[in-house]
C-alpha cells in the first residue's frame, strides 16, 4: 500500500472538492434534506462522468465512508453536488 498525504475540503453547498486529478479516500456527510450526493469526475460543474453516488435521507445520523484501496480515481478534479441543508468533508490525495 502506498503511503500518501491525505488532504480534506468540507462544503456546506454543491461545489469544487479538488481542482485536478485526485483520489477520494472517503467521507463524512451530514444530511439535511433527503437526496442523492453526486461526485462528478470535473472540477468546475455538475456535468460529466459520476464515479460515486450516495443517496441520504432527511435528518440521519452521521454517515462516514471509507473507500478502500487506493480510493475512486478522479482525472479532472472533483465537484460534489449536495441535497439542502447537507454538508460534506471528503478525504482526498
Amino acid at each position: 500500500m502506498m503511503q500518501t498525504d491525505v488532504k480534506s475540503t468540507h462544503l456546506n453547498a454543491s461545489g469544487v472538492v479538488v481542482v485536478g486529478r485526485c483520489r477520494i479516500r472517503g467521507y463524512q456527510i451530514a444530511p439535511g434534506s433527503a437526496g442523492q450526493i453526486n461526485f462528478y469526475d470535473n472540477a468546475t460543474t455538475n456535468s460529466g462522468l459520476i464515479p460515486l453516488s450516495v443517496d441520504t435521507t432527511a435528518n440521519t445520523a452521521i454517515i462516514s465512508t471509507m473507500i478502500p484501496g487506493e480510493g475512486i480515481l478522479f482525472v479532472n478534479g472533483c465537484y460534489v453536488n449536495l441535497p439542502a441543508s447537507t454538508t460534506i468533508t471528503v478525504f482526498y490525495a
